[in-house]
């Protein structure tokens, strides 16, 4: 039976775990649920000064709000990142000077050459590279990636700070006390542009803050759409609660438990899911996409060239040509106003067939109860 996002929220706040780490497809409302849970903790009719405390701290795509351009129109030379000063980034950059390890852990997830400038007030930065001859390239745009990794290196060290601060046993010791009543640390999403190597490095950073954390009261709330660092993640940490986040065709949503017997297989994820959509008779466009996805991981694994070596190439019946074209045709589209969720009968039958013989092919085993029969379709 699925859920609204405000039940998942009190599920999780009632698990009362250190550490919950949610996976789920772009999409399935995972930002929403980090707002949602912020009400939970904190409601915005709360009157009451010691109950408007910080209880929570989030990092979603509303953090990314906070930073926007000024791309200098009129000479395009002078432009600059600009920060809607908040208590948080005011307190690590002007009150704390943490810039030095802002600029640090940027250069580190992205390029060792690329250089942050904060202005004196800390509500501008520059961007440098460093080019030939020694020389600086200035006030360069940095592209979107870039950006939202710098915007994550602000918070990242904002945390970073927090945990030192909390970790100290006495209240009256600690060099402030405006973190006192934190409970959750949110986190939904960090990740954005990274190559393998630095996404693990980044996750790799994550877990090793988590487990600095000595304060008992701070939990902490992860969601990601990126199976390698959901992975990083798992391997990383333990004792902690691992979810899927699912969204169903009512519009409510599902919170799935996942075992710790095994790390999270995002392959076997999408054909569970197809396999779903197929006993269900509920095939939409995007579940080709989900095909295509497995025969690329799958075609990488067994060393082929090309995911499409893997299709079936029938002496009789549709060609393998024609198999590419529905997938092609099925996973993207040039105009997204031409974009509906809803296929035709024969895509339908093409899907179920290619499923069939992937699975038939190279071994995969049926993820659901009933596994799928073919039956008469011909395609």
């Amino acid at each position: 039976m699925g859920q609204q996002l405000t039940e998942i929220a009190q599920t999780l706040r009632d698990a009362k775990k250190k550490v919950q780490l949610i996976y789920g497809f772009n999409g399935t409302g995972k930002t929403r649920l980090s707002r949602e849970f912020k009400r939970l903790i904190v409601p915005k009719d709360v009157e009451d000064e010691e109950e408007k405390k910080i209880k929570v701290l989030y990092y979603n795509a509303f953090t990314e709000d906070l930073f926007y351009w000024d791309n200098d129109l009129d000479t395009g030379v002078n432009r600059k990142l600009l920060i809607r000063p908040n208590q948080f980034t005011k307190w690590v950059l002007q009150e704390q000077g943490k810039e030095k390890n802002i600029k640090a852990h940027f250069q580190r997830y992205t390029n060792d050459k690329l250089t942050p400038h904060f202005n004196e007030k800390y509500d501008e930065v520059i961007f440098s590279i460093a080019g030939g001859n020694d020389e600086n390239i200035e006030n360069i745009k940095i592209s979107k990636g870039e950006e939202s990794n710098f915007i994550w290196c602000v918070f990242y060290s904002l945390l970073e700070h927090i945990v030192e601060v909390l970790n100290v046993t006495e209240k009256n010791e600690r060099e402030t006390n405006q973190f006192d009543d934190l409970q959750y640390i949110f986190i939904d999403d960090p990740v954005s542009s990274l190559d393998d190597t630095h996404l693990i490095e980044l996750a790799v950073d994550i877990a090793e803050l988590i487990k600095s954390s000595q304060y008992e009261k701070l939990k902490f709330i992860i969601t990601t759409h990126n199976p390698l660092f959901y992975n990083v993640l798992f391997n990383e940490l333990n004792k902690f609660c691992c979810y899927i986040l699912d969204k169903n065709e009512d519009g409510t949503f599902s919170l799935g438990e996942h075992s710790h017997d095994s790390p999270f297989s995002y392959h076997l994820y999408l054909f569970l899911e197809l396999e779903k959509a197929i006993q269900s008779d509920d095939i939409k466009k995007y579940h080709f996409n989900f095909l295509r996805n497995i025969l690329e991981k799958t075609s990488t694994f067994l060393g082929y060239d090309n995911w499409k070596d893997l299709l079936p190439d029938e002496a009789e019946g549709s060609s393998k040509g024609y198999y590419i074209r529905i997938i092609n045709l099925s996973s993207h589209s040039k105009s997204s106003d031409k974009e509906i969720s809803v296929v035709g009968d024969n895509e339908k039958r093409v899907l179920k067939h290619l499923v069939h013989e992937v699975k038939r092919m190279y071994g995969f085993k049926s993820r659901v109860n009933h596994s799928i029969n073919e039956g008469n379709d011909t395609v």
